[in-house]
């Protein structure tokens, strides 16, 4: 059994944002070794692009991946335009911090639709869109499914399946999948989705825990070893298909992590992806 290299964490930006600041975080990561970070677009944008490119490069960060384009259907097509536009905008921005992928949260239903099928529909057709801008440029998407307790508000796109059926539809350059477990764990179909993925479709790797029973379908997310997903098993069988990138804690925890001093939660992170990773 393979051993989690500590040179391959990344912190995933959300995991502690409710205390620190965006360029608080990138210091955080430098001062305890943390060689990854996945920041999101919100604190990028107020901190500034440049300086957060400026800031990352002088401690010698490199980013997993950047969070977070998508969001696609909408209930206009004046809707849809304005979502296809600030897409452009994230790829724009994935390039100047030289994330490796912009990871795409895809969009659930249209305010007041109830048409499955269709928001499905506008997703295709927004990432379609959105490939014909980013391949030129050299910028990777990967699609991030998410649990189907998602579905309505987040993302219509719930399976490792679906996100393969739309690399299959779209072509697989500059195209893949961020494997989140948090998402993922459940499905009776991880291994074999995975195995069809391959190398070239795994763009991103994401960690932390499930928590049994959870409190809160988006805030209760677990650190590593403190839930029920076996992560080390699963980081095995994304790595036996060649995967060699970062393993990203990304963690929204209101009444837990969340509330600790940033410092701790980073060392714990640290101790709990070599333990459980």
């Amino acid at each position: 059994m393979t051993q989690p290299d500590s040179h391959k964490l990344s912190l995933n930006t959300a995991t502690v944002r409710q205390r620190w600041k965006l360029d608080q975080i990138i210091e955080g990561c430098a001062r305890h070794e943390i060689r990854g970070i996945a920041p999101w677009r919100d604190q990028v944008q107020a901190l500034g692009l440049k300086a957060s490119a400026r800031l990352i490069r002088h401690h010698d960060l490199i980013l997993s991946g950047y969070c977070r384009g998508g969001m696609f259907p909408g209930s206009t097509p004046e809707e849809r335009r304005e979502k296809a536009l600030d897409n452009r905008r994230a790829v724009d921005e994935a390039l100047e911090l030289g994330a490796p992928c912009l990871v795409l949260v895809v969009g659930g239903l249209p305010a007041g639709s109830k048409d499955l099928p269709g928001a499905r529909q506008q997703v295709r057709d927004g990432l379609s869109e959105l490939l014909d801008y980013a391949r030129p440029l050299g910028m990777p998407l990967a699609i991030e499914p998410l649990h189907p307790m998602y579905a309505a508000e987040r993302a219509c796109v719930n399976t490792l399946a679906q996100a393969n059926d739309l690399c299959d539809e779209l072509g697989d350059a500059g195209l893949g999948i961020a494997v989140d477990l948090y998402h993922t764990w459940w499905d009776p179909q991880f291994q074999q989705q995975i195995e069809r993925a391959g190398l070239r479709r795994l763009l991103a790797f994401h960690i932390c825990d499930w928590l049994a029973p959870t409190t809160d379908m988006l805030l209760d997310r677990g650190m590593m070893g403190d839930g029920v997903i076996d992560i080390r098993g699963f980081r095995q069988a994304v790595e036996a298909m060649g995967y060699t990138g970062l393993h990203e804690v990304e963690i929204f925890s209101q009444n837990n992590w969340w509330q600790r001093d940033p410092d701790e939660v980073l060392a714990i992170c640290k101790q709990r992806h070599l333990e459980f990773g």
